[in-house]
């Protein structure tokens, strides 16, 4: 059987590096893909907005499972497209994506069932976007509404942060139509986590938890970016929180979903802040989060097809359980001089050969690209993303920088500081 996983960037290269471990596939087939999937599957020439062209290879190949990565193909119908033509399709159909698609639609959602969040409002116009931060006060969060590469979120300290971000929305439309209307939320207080829960419409089955890093520089300092490196699991998620995950918001949301006629197939991402009266949601996304999946994939045992196989189907009651690594691990993503702002491309990355002898050190390509002389080079701002794997989080933390300092490329740039809050927990 073959598999087909839409995407290019270091998710999608987990994505295929852990289906090919599946013993029921022949094949794993990226679109468009990268240098990195190239070495677990093949590549195949199509973007990831040919929604048609991804259809008909799908069916021209006779694909067992097309496995969605990124969120734009979501939010545009993808999943309909295939159902239309009866191809099997793992990912949430057009009206559920929404939970990603607009910000203002997730937290009307969570209103409606009951689902922890912070306090918002939603606004269109800019001179009562200024108003409400002034009535409301610093610190406080600013959410461009619709997608926006993860980079739509400023957590404003002071207020000339906050009518910044503001400005960035309205005037200057850094973010184009995604932020013509701005969701501002209070600032929620606590730590971090994320939970990639896996849904058949009915029921659902949660990944390991693990922790985002998303400022660009040390101890959170700095712009936010799509994620400077993750660990898996997380120690903040202490069993008796991720029983309250479970039931005060992957449920009901999984029931809000069908009760709304709108069954929710897919990964839902909840992305979490553990507070001082229990977890609270931060967002949720409709796919894997980028670099969360570079973290929890080499921790999953199970055979991945076979869990994405019986949610597409509406069976995941029928899946045995979970298998879960008791080695933790831990991405660092190397990422461009520059980013999250302007950077260069065509920079030669130099020793990807070290990594081939080492099953705890992986290297997953995020944005990277061949050059004419069959180099690989810079392509994206988030370049790499390094995972290692150990007995303890602290030696996967050595794993993973040890994998780092393997590599080079000019400009090339990373946090120091990942898994440090697991350090700091008490056991």
């Amino acid at each position: 059987m073959k598999v087909l996983v839409i995407g290019s960037g270091g998710r999608e290269h987990a994505l295929a590096w852990k289906l090919s471990q599946s013993p029921k596939l022949t094949e794993v087939i990226t679109a468009p893909g990268n240098p990195g999937t190239a070495l677990v599957g093949k590549n195949v020439d199509i973007s990831v907005g040919d929604l048609k062209g991804l259809a008909e290879f799908a069916e021209k190949e006779g694909v067992a499972l097309t496995v969605v990565g990124p969120e734009a193909p979501l939010v545009d119908g993808i999943v309909d497209l295939f159902h239309k033509r009866s191809l099997p399709i793992f990912g949430p159909v057009q009206a559920a994506a929404q939970l990603e698609g607009s910000k203002d639609f997730a937290k009307e959602f969570m209103r409606e069932f009951g689902i922890p969040t912070a306090k918002y409002r939603t606004l269109d116009n800019h001179h009562d976007a200024i108003a409400y931060v002034e009535k409301e006060g610093v610190p406080i969060v600013i959410k461009a509404d619709g997608l926006a590469a993860g980079k739509g979120v400023t957590v404003a300290h002071d207020v000339e942060t906050a009518l910044h971000a503001l400005a960035e929305c309205f005037e200057t439309k850094v973010f184009g139509e995604a932020g013509a209307r701005v969701v501002i939320e209070e600032c929620m207080v606590g730590e971090e986590a994320s939970v990639l829960a896996i849904c058949d419409g009915e029921t659902f089955v949660s990944l390991p938890s693990s922790q985002d890093h998303k400022p660009a520089y040390d101890n959170d300092q700095g712009p936010n970016t799509g994620g400077m490196g993750a660990y898996s699991p997380a120690p903040v998620m202490t069993p008796d929180i991720a029983r309250c995950v479970d039931e005060e918001i992957l449920a009901p949301a999984i029931r809000g979903m069908k009760e709304r006629g709108t069954p929710y197939v897919g990964v839902l991402y909840a992305g979490l802040m553990i507070t001082s009266e229990g977890p609270r949601v931060v967002e949720f996304n409709c796919r894997m989060g980028d670099p969360e999946t570079q973290a929890v994939l080499p921790v999953l045992e199970s055979d991945l097809f076979e869990l994405l196989t019986l949610a597409t189907e509406g069976k995941l009651r029928e899946h045995p359980g979970l298998v879960v690594s008791s080695r933790p691990g831990v991405c660092v993503v190397l990422a461009s001089g520059g980013y999250p702002g302007p950077y260069n491309k065509g920079e030669v990355i130099s020793g990807l050969e070290k990594f081939a002898a080492d099953s705890d050190l992986m290297a997953f390509h995020a944005g990277t690209q061949f050059n004419d002389r069959s180099e690989t080079v810079t392509a994206g701002g988030r370049v790499l993303g390094i995972t290692g794997r150990g007995s303890n989080i602290e030696e996967a933390i050595n794993k993973a920088y040890q994998g780092v300092s393997k590599l080079s490329f000019t400009g090339a740039h990373f946090r120091k500081d990942i898994g440090k809050k697991a350090l700091e927990r008490p056991n």
